[in-house]
């Protein structure tokens, strides 16, 4: 049973045709990637065109925005919808399983209100 958890945490076969979502830390990497998060965040509010989320998502590039795009259709967490209409309307929208981590941004989201670095400041004056 505690070979099955620790599979679970950190896959000893993590890069060995192992899904990068196979595992916690795995998902942790994956989901941490640098502006991963609030992509999910704004995402969760409904589908969005790319310029919406270019700017909504202060200090993203357009370069790197397209590639976590990517990386989350690949993964199954975004799904790309384009219209046939003129002219061409492409929309994002998170996919059943991208919808699942809404728990878990909450979940984010609570702790820093309680936790974040900023409490830390202002209990050390």
């Amino acid at each position: 049973m505690e070979e099955k958890m620790d599979n679970l945490i950190q896959s000893a076969s993590q890069g060995k045709g192992m899904a990068i979502c196979d595992s916690f830390h795995g998902t942790i990497e994956f989901i941490g990637k640098r502006w991963m998060g609030i992509i999910i965040y704004h995402l969760l509010k409904g589908p969005m065109r790319y310029h919406e989320l270019l700017a909504n998502i202060h200090g993203i590039s357009d370069r790197l925005l397209t590639e976590r795009l990517r990386e989350m259709e690949q993964q199954g967490l975004v799904v790309k919808k384009t219209s046939l209409s003129s002219p061409r309307k492409v929309e994002y929208e998170l996919t059943p399983k991208g919808k699942e981590l809404e728990e878990v941004i909450e979940a984010i989201i609570k702790w820093v209100k309680v936790n974040g670095c900023h409490h830390q400041q202002l209990e050390n004056k």
